[in-house]
């Protein structure tokens, strides 16, 4: 049975830290890219980070870059997102998606790309 679970979201401070959390089960992250996505009330879905694990390739929303560190354990199947410095605009449900095709294009900035699975969201809220 192929799944991806998304959590690790939950209420912090600005300033503050979370590791989201993506666990894939009935396939290999390595032979995937693994993107987050984030979308907060009113607003689009907004790419906010990608990693392709077989050659390490990350790639970052401007908005997130020096903050957001995405990684990947092939040993427990997981892809993280470590948020620090939290922002109140960073407030959103945070999404996992999987894509068999290995590049982190159309990640970040959107375009025309389709995802073979995603996880539940998981509900980041960051307090002013």
């Amino acid at each position: 049975d192929v799944q991806l679970q998304a959590y690790g979201g939950g209420l912090v401070q600005t300033g503050g830290f979370l590791r989201l959390s993506c666990a894939a089960s009935g396939f290999t992250v390595d032979d995937y890219a693994i993107a987050w996505f984030r979308q907060a009330p009113g607003k689009e879905r907004e790419g906010v980070s990608c990693i392709v694990s077989s050659n390490g390739r990350t790639s970052y929303a401007d908005s997130v870059k020096g903050r957001f560190t995405i990684s990947s354990d092939n040993a427990k199947n997981t892809v993280y997102l470590q948020m620090n410095n939290l922002k109140p605009e960073d407030t959103a449900v945070y999404y996992c998606a999987a894509d068999n095709w290995p590049h982190c294009t159309y990640v970040v900035g959107g375009g025309p790309r389709e995802y073979d699975y995603w996880g539940q969201g998981t509900q980041v809220t960051v307090s002013s």
